[in-house]
């Protein structure tokens, strides 16, 4: 049980003086533990879960606009089509996201035991990384900020 003590403290501005209710000591107090999940809950979230192929690169060094210009490209497209336009895509983010789409085929393949041939590209999408920032000198003293930025890149493969 918290005894809770009066404690009188004034106030400047108005010339009164309130009454306010504290704890004593707060060494002695501790908040109630939460209730631990459940193992009925944790197997109900588990069994919620997207069980299609995927493959993620964290913290790719592309920006998410240059990487999205090669995923518009291959979403929607079956997995043979989508390695053709990626390889001979001049673009520097369309040699990641090969690479990244051949994991994915790979873990589609070893994992859930799927065709390749019957694999396509449900989702692709570019989350936003961490900025890297970085200064310039310029001219009479100045300096300009260069934004390195990076993206987290992720493509979820499904059977047709």
């Amino acid at each position: 049980m918290l005894d809770f003590v009066p404690v009188f403290s004034y106030s400047y501005s108005d010339k009164n003086v309130l009454l306010r209710w504290e704890i004593p000591s707060r060494k002695h107090f501790s908040f109630p533990k939460k209730e631990s999940k459940s193992g009925i809950e944790k197997r109900e979230r588990n069994a919620n879960k997207d069980t299609r192929p995927s493959a993620k690169l964290s913290y790719a060094r592309v920006s998410v606009q240059k990487a999205c210009f090669v995923l518009d490209a291959i979403r929607g497209k079956d997995v043979k089509t989508a390695l053709g336009i990626v390889t001979y895509n001049p673009r520097y983010a369309s040699t990641l996201i090969k690479k990244l789409l051949e994991s994915a085929v790979a873990n589609a393949e070893n994992n859930n035991q799927m065709n390749p041939e019957n694999l396509y590209v449900a989702e692709c999408f570019a989350n936003k990384g961490p900025t890297m920032k970085r200064v310039k000198p310029r001219a009479q003293g100045r300096a300009y900020r260069i934004e390195k930025r990076m993206s987290h890149i992720t493509i979820v493969l499904d059977e047709k």
